[in-house]
Formats: structure tokens, sequence, C-alpha cells
């Protein structure tokens, strides 16, 4: 038993100091709420979206990646293509690469919502806004 405790502990120590050496982003403000970066690779990026009450991000579009939203509190009002739903706590939705898309806090709380990005290019250019509150469209 205190071999396994051993080990344990070890393989825990090794773990949480490869976690604290890698370099985590900061997260961004936007006029709607705020994203953190959580892990970033090759072909994929998660974060995690903050929505304030009553806000939305920009009705946009993507060339180069898919999206798949999990709502963790909050509630989020979600336009994909012609389909709007509303999602709840643990209830989860999936945007296609080049498909319109929008993401509101129809709520009085805190819309919390974990990202899951994939394909090709995953930078923050990679956005074509049809239309936005914060005047961020391209005319």
């Amino acid at each position: 038993m205190a071999r396994y405790q051993e080990i344990t502990q070890t393989e825990t120590l090794h773990i949480s100091t490869a976690i604290s050496s890698k370099s985590i982003a900061a997260t961004e403000l936007r006029p709607w709420g705020a994203f953190t970066v959580l892990e970033e690779g090759r072909g994929y990026k998660i974060k995690r979206i903050e929505v304030k009450p009553g806000h939305r991000l920009s009705l946009q579009m993507h060339h180069h990646r898919s999206e798949h939203w999990i709502v963790v509190s909050g509630t989020a009002r979600v336009t994909c293509g012609e389909q709007e739903v509303l999602l709840s706590n643990n209830e989860s939705t999936y945007v296609p690469q080049c498909t319109a898309h929008r993401l509101e806090n129809p709520g009085v709380i805190p819309l919390v919502l974990i990202e899951v990005q994939n394909g090709e290019y995953l930078g923050e250019d990679d956005i074509i806004r049809y239309q936005d509150d914060y005047a961020r469209t391209k005319d």
C-alpha cells in the first residue's frame, strides 16, 4: 500500500508541475463579456466564454473552423443557420464551418460555456461579421 501511495504522489506531483510550467493565455475582454483560451493544439482550441446578461456576440461565420458549445451555467440562445434554440446547463450544440451563427445571453445571470473549435486555422481573424451590436462589422 505504501508503494502505491508513493507512486501516486510522484505522478500527481509530475502532472501538477507540467501544468504550472505551461503558459496559459490571459482572459480577453470583449464588449459582450470575455473569453479565455484554456488549451490549444494542432487543429483544435478550447475556450471558456462568458457572456454578460442581455448581451450577444455578432452574427458571424468562420471559413476554417467548426465549433462545439457546451453550456456550463446560464441560458444560451443560439442562432445557427436558420434555426434558433435555447440551451441550459449541460446542453450543447454544434456549429458547422461556413454557417452563420450567433450566441446570446437572454438570462439574468452570466452565461458560461466551453467552446471547442476544430479546423485548419483557428485565428481570431477568421471571423466574418454580418451584424454586430458593437459596430465591429466591415463596411
